[in-house]
């Protein structure tokens, strides 16, 4: 199983990581594109184009101006590491063993408006940007249209290389878009996730995301192999619903 999430906007690059062993991303070249595209913006412009407030819109230019390759171990992070939203806080990488990076290394996609497809530990920079940005890069009207064909073709790739035809969606609908499913030849499984809320089920965004992250680390500490065992997770007291499930879309309850 190839399993896929969405990157997260709150960034730790404070704390040690807990490997010295990092890889490089296959997209550094189309991150430079980006990251040179985005240095003719002002701060001003910059929180205009993101709607970041002056602090973030001001440090983010400072990012986009010092970025520069090589990426080292003293001036980035792995990803696994760098990344710190809720549905990395539900993955909880600084609980995985080496048995655990080596199968999420092998089985584990983070999708990336700046780095395209990222492993797990794939060095990476601190950045602020989403595939939504409106901006145009030389042909490409959008980011959606600059990564769609890379991000798939990279996606279908690793498929191939693990002879696996089953592709784990535990990312946002907004990365998720990034993927042209006629080039991915494998069943797309999706696991939603909801909660109790005044009698009725509801997806409520931040549960989800950590719920997402759980999903991913279940499969990692567990190496599954058949999405069936999918239906076993249980963590923060969901459960799987066999009735409201459809398909290839995985319901699972809490509350």
């Amino acid at each position: 199983m190839l399993i896929i999430i969405s990157p997260a906007k709150k960034l730790n690059f404070t704390t040690n990581s807990q490997y010295e062993i990092y890889t490089e991303n296959r997209f550094l070249k189309e991150a430079e594109t980006i990251i040179c595209t985005l240095r003719k913006y002002s701060p001003v412009e910059l929180s205009q184009l993101m709607d970041l407030s002056e602090p973030l819109a001001n440090l983010n230019y400072e990012r986009f101006q010092n970025w520069s390759l090589p990426f080292t171990l003293q001036n980035s992070r792995q990803s696994i590491y760098a990344f710190n939203g809720d549905a990395f806080s539900g993955l909880n990488a600084q609980s995985f063993d080496d048995d655990d990076m080596i199968f999420a290394q092998e089985h584990l996609r983070i999708l990336s408006a700046m780095y395209g497809v990222i492993r797990p530990l794939d060095l990476i920079k601190a950045y602020r940007i989403d595939m939504r940005t409106k901006f145009t890069m030389k042909k490409h009207k959008s980011l959606y249209d600059f990564w769609k064909k890379k991000i798939s073709l990279a996606v279908h790739c690793d498929l191939d290389s693990q002879k696996d035809d089953y592709l784990i969606n535990l990312a946002s609908e907004e990365y998720f878009k990034t993927l042209d499913l006629s080039r991915i030849h494998a069943k797309i499984i999706t696991p939603v996730f909801k909660d109790n809320s005044n009698g009725q089920y509801k997806i409520i965004s931040s549960f989800a995301k950590q719920a997402r992250g759980s999903m991913a680390k279940f499969i990692i500490k567990n190496q599954l192999k058949n999405p069936e065992e999918l239906k076993l997770f249980d963590s923060q007291g969901y459960f799987f619903s066999e009735r409201q499930s459809n398909g290839n879309m995985l319901i699972f309850l809490r509350g």
